[in-house]
């Protein structure tokens, strides 16, 4: 696989990476199955990928044992990132945010176990907690660095405010935020502080949650699965965005490639710092999607995907 080189690391990554939240959490939990995904990240090993990203609240911490499995004697190989800052509430099921210097603390050791590693390659605070002043959870967090924890720091989901804020304390290596075909808002100012400071943009749900693979047919999810009350996801929604499917479909048309891959393409076509993290439970997919590394869209073939129609219906 084609590789790019991330400066705040200080090494290379495949140009595709793996998010792994949908082997154990989010996306058809009916159709969870550890041993096949263990497959398939051994596959995504032979193919290339080197950026495995979890967290400690997917499944929740189901997602970091699976990854340690499946990773365990590859350290130095790959990236594992992995994310702190979220916390679901036993009590009632949702999902809180905690930047506390005490719980970063404890749940960096925590996950160090369940990865089984001895330091986290990137650790990216999921989301930053409005209760915890950011510099007080990122100052927390540069003492892992500090203390041979973790080799480089992300922030999730976060501002050009916020990112330069961090940054003053200490580099921030990555950003994670989501991007793709329906999903284009970072790219106004937080993909362009990344390529100007040097860090990677890790671009999760570059495949709009499946729906850019052209796959998605109905709103008819589980009620578990993630979608089901998402507003992207109505039956009005899926049926107005297909105005974004086509101009996809007309590219790929002429590439004879997949819907999937041209949405990927796209995404790596916005900088090469970009790494988009798609995620999938499926040999079949995995080896779609890496596919998308080989794929070079043309001037013309960009210029029709940016002038898709913008996705109907709130992203959360």
């Amino acid at each position: 696989m084609r590789e790019r080189w991330v400066a705040a690391l200080g090494r290379a990554v495949g140009a595709v990476g793996l998010g792994c939240v949908g082997m154990s959490a989010e996306y058809r939990p009916a159709d969870i199955d550890d041993e096949r995904s263990l497959l398939v990240l051994a596959r995504a090993l032979e193919l290339g990928v080197t950026m495995f990203d979890t967290a400690d609240v997917y499944g929740p911490f189901t997602n970091e044992r699976l990854v340690g499995r499946g990773l365990r004697g590859r350290a130095g190989d790959v990236v594992i990132s992995t994310k702190v800052g979220l916390v679901i509430d036993e009590a009632t099921g949702r999902t809180r945010r905690s930047g506390d210097p005490a719980h970063i603390r404890a749940s960096c050791d925590a996950s160090l176990a369940r990865l089984g590693v001895d330091v986290i390659d990137l650790y990216y605070l999921h989301r930053v907690d409005p209760a915890v002043p950011l510099e007080v959870s990122w100052d927390a967090m540069a003492d892992l660095v500090l203390a041979g924890k973790v080799r480089a720091l992300g922030l999730s989901e976060a501002t050009v405010g916020q990112l330069a804020a961090a940054h003053a304390i200490h580099p921030v290596a990555a950003v994670q935020s989501e991007l793709s075909m329906w999903t284009r808002g970072p790219l106004a100012a937080v993909t362009a502080w990344c390529q100007a400071n040097g860090a990677l943009f890790a671009a999760y749900a570059p495949l709009g949650r499946g729906y850019l693979t052209g796959t998605v047919r109905t709103a008819a999810f589980e009620p578990d699965d993630i979608r089901s009350g998402n507003p992207r996801f109505t039956a009005e929604a899926i049926a107005r965005n297909q105005a974004i499917l086509a101009v996809i479909d007309r590219v790929a048309r002429r590439h004879g490639a997949s819907l999937a891959q041209v949405s990927i393409a796209w995404v790596l076509a916005q900088g090469e710092h970009v790494v988009p993290i798609p995620g999938t439970k499926q040999i079949r997919y995995l080896e779609e999607n890496c596919g998308a590394a080989d794929l070079d869209l043309t001037p013309a073939d960009l210029a029709d995907l940016d002038a898709a129609p913008q996705a109907v219906g709130d992203r959360y």
